[in-house]
């Protein structure tokens, strides 16, 4: 299927997450989606694979490739490069200053969560669930770790980026095993989280339920998100808090 020109898209008028919120129980089909055009002509994509997410790589420079810090097919760099760091994995955990404490819990004993059946189910799911999003979106796949323009320790690593000369999208994909009413609100600030590291003005969220790890439905469901940033200033507010106690801990110890 071949995606329509990226200039069909027109914004909605309304927020991102009241309107996601509404499509929620639509399938993907009837949900409001634009289709996003192939990259440009020069720009270099591979398809994902069963074996595992493939790495989208830009044929010619854009901002955002001089702020790539690592590779995520290269495990354990990127593992290392994310330590010092607030990832949009400890964004989403960012509700309230007092959930400060626990991200600096975690980040100082990162051997607690190593994943479980259903973790790993997502992991198994997220090639084709990309692959998916590249035919019907235009999104390749991303395991590109990225910081922020304000901050190298402010990182992200989405599962699919689309950039042209006018604007910079991103896909998060998940996978669950119960319907959702309404997206998770730790997943909302995981993805305002890669909208501020990106620079991205909005983010297509993707999600395929199962059953007992069978995928009960023919397609993925999905939703367009908007860049919040009341939401993405006060995640920024939180992240600094949590660095500043994580450096406090290292002179201490």
């Amino acid at each position: 299927m071949r995606p329509a020109a990226l200039a069909t898209y027109a914004r909605p008028e309304t927020k991102p997450h009241p309107s996601a919120h509404a499509a929620l129980n639509r399938p993907a089909a009837q949900a409001a989606q634009p289709t996003l055009a192939p990259a440009p002509a020069g720009l270099a994509q591979s398809s994902p694979t069963a074996i595992g997410v493939a790495v989208w790589r830009p044929g010619r420079a854009r901002p955002h490739d001089a702020r790539v810090l690592a590779d995520s097919a290269e495990r354990e760099a990127w593992l290392r490069a994310r330590v010092g760091g607030i990832t949009a994995t400890d964004a989403a955990k960012l509700a309230t200053p007092n959930s400060v404490r626990q991200v600096v819990r975690d980040k100082l004993d990162p051997s607690g969560f190593s994943g479980n059946a259903f973790t790993e189910h997502g992991r198994q799911r997220e090639p084709h669930i990309a692959s998916w999003v590249l035919e019907r979106h235009g999104i390749p796949a991303c395991g590109l770790l990225y910081h922020a323009q304000r901050s190298l320790r402010h990182l992200a690593t989405p599962d699919g980026l689309y950039a042209d000369d006018e604007r910079l999208l991103l896909a998060e994909i998940k996978t669950t095993g119960k319907p959702w009413k309404r997206i998770p609100r730790s997943y909302l600030r995981q993805v305002w989280w890669q909208q501020y590291v990106l620079g991205a003005e909005r983010t297509l969220f993707v999600w395929e339920q199962h059953a007992d790890f069978i995928v009960t439905e023919p397609e993925p469901r999905c939703v367009w998100i908007e860049r919040d940033e009341t939401e993405i200033e006060r995640l920024v507010t939180l992240a600094d808090l949590a660095l500043a106690e994580l450096d406090r801990c290292a002179v201490e110890f």
